[in-house]
């Protein structure tokens, strides 16, 4: 079945919005987002691996062609570091990886230098917003004190590891280590990391924490470079167990109906809400269970679980069975959204995607049943006849649709229900790791260190 919704999502995309960022499917026209500046074709460099493990061989072929032809990268505009990042190098690297197809490494690595002049700071903290042509960089307007942003600049580092790795040039790996020496010197407030910080004094911004927006994929990066690394990266491991701690002991808790939930943390006290991207989290506990320090495997286990329940609720509590953006845990609710503002939902991946890894490493059959549950309704609620749309309003019963088919949609919320019924030696986990895109990335084995250079 996902391979049919990839069907419609990428045909539609062809149609209507070819080459563009991505597709407007009820406005049957294409989408410019302005995180890509005037970089151009989001939703098929985001696509490309997932084509490829759908053995959509005539859609990857065409693709590929358009990349070649078409991508380029020397555009006067001012680009989201993270988001470029995250979808355009990590699609790039994880199409090089699976097809083996050149064209890919290069333009990879064409872009990674791109992105280079992003890290002249006085800290060497990169900015989050680059213009690729100038070279001049700057911060979010609304970021604490001009910060930078902590899921930002933390999730840099698979992606330059790798461009290291294919490009046998150390740079980008050594202006991803040194952002973890600028963390480690730092005081952490409770041995929390708060979400800004500014890239010219080194210091914190504003003392908020979250394992949601602005937070999450840092936490996320620190365990995944530990694995990526064969299990040699200590420092990457013992960062991402630390945090973890700290997370247990002061955000994470119980409401009065039993559900366990990740609140934020602002300057000590703490908001009882948890977004839609903090439900990554339960993935992410379930897949750093193995290395968990004194016996803590089946804890860590068991925490994947009570999140995967957690988030399960907030889309089964709404009238479309798809979760909001973001849902509450005080004056009585538990698990719903209370804010117009939250009750959106748009095409997110981070529910099934910790349900692909509840299942695979559990193999309770619950999350397969889970995950068809949200099928049934992104095919009842987000098919249109041009493709799929993000809803305004979950708890309505009839769709108001945002026009929106991100190019996420095509990366990691089918790419995840893919995987979660398909068997477990299709992408297995000791051999890849999944960038926050769900861009899968090989593990540098050490023995394989010299084969790839001798080849």
């Amino acid at each position: 079945v996902s391979l049919q919704m990839m069907k419609h999502a990428w045909d539609n995309y062809k149609r209507y919005a070819w080459g563009l960022n991505e597709l407007k499917p009820i406005s049957k026209q294409g989408h410019s987002s302005n995180l890509f500046g005037n970089i151009q074709g989001a939703t098929i460099v985001d696509a490309l691996d997932t084509l490829y493990i759908m053995e959509m061989k005539e859609e990857f072929k065409e693709a590929k062609e358009w990349v070649e032809k078409n991508l380029d990268f020397n555009v006067n505009a001012e680009i989201s570091v993270f988001e470029v990042n995250i979808r355009f190098v990590g699609g790039l690297l994880s199409a090089y990886y699976l097809s083996g197809e050149e064209v890919f490494r290069k333009k990879a690595v064409e872009l990674g230098e791109k992105l280079l002049p992003a890290f002249n700071t006085p800290t060497g903290i990169p900015w989050a917003l680059l213009n690729i042509k100038s070279g001049i960089g700057r911060n979010w307007p609304w970021a604490s004190g001009g910060s930078s942003i902590l899921a930002e600049f933390g999730t840099l580092h698979l992606e330059f590891v790798h461009l290291s790795h294919l490009s046998g040039n150390p740079v980008f790996a050594e202006k991803v280590m040194n952002i973890r020496k600028v963390l480690n010197r730092l005081d952490k407030p409770e041995g929390l990391y708060p979400n800004y910080l500014n890239p010219s004094s080194g210091q914190w911004g504003q003392h908020h924490v979250s394992i949601g927006g602005l937070g999450d994929s840092f936490y996320e990066y620190l365990l995944k470079a530990w694995l990526m690394s064969d299990k040699t990266d200590e420092e990457g491991k013992k960062m991402y167990y630390d945090a973890v701690q700290a997370i247990e002991t002061h955000l994470i808790r119980k409401s009065s109906g039993g559900l366990t939930y990740i609140a934020e943390w602002k300057g000590g006290l703490l908001e009882h809400k948890m977004g839609h991207l903090t439900c990554f989290a339960g993935g992410m506990f379930a897949l750093g269970a193995d290395g968990a320090p004194n016996d803590k495997t089946g804890h860590h286990i068991e925490l994947g679980a009570e999140i995967a329940r957690t988030c399960h609720e907030s889309y089964d509590r709404t009238s479309m069975k798809l979760g909001p953006e973001a849902f509450r845990f005080d004056g009585g609710v538990e698990a719903i959204a209370t804010r117009q503002n939250e009750k959106y939902y748009i095409l997110r991946p981070e529910v099934i995607e910790t349900y692909m890894y509840m299942w695979r490493l559990t193999h309770d059959p619950k999350y397969r049943q889970w995950g068809w549950e949200a099928v049934e309704a992104l095919e009842k609620h987000c098919r249109v006849d041009g493709g799929y749309s993000g809803i305004r309003d979950v708890y309505n019963n009839h769709e108001s649709h945002d026009d929106v088919q991100q190019s996420f949609f095509l990366s990691e919320t089918l790419k995840y229900l893919y995987l979660l019924f398909s068997e477990d030696d299709l992408l297995p986990f000791e051999h890849w790791v999944f960038n926050t895109e769900a861009h899968p990335l090989p593990v540098l084995h050490k023995d394989n260190e010299n084969k790839e250079e001798n080849q």
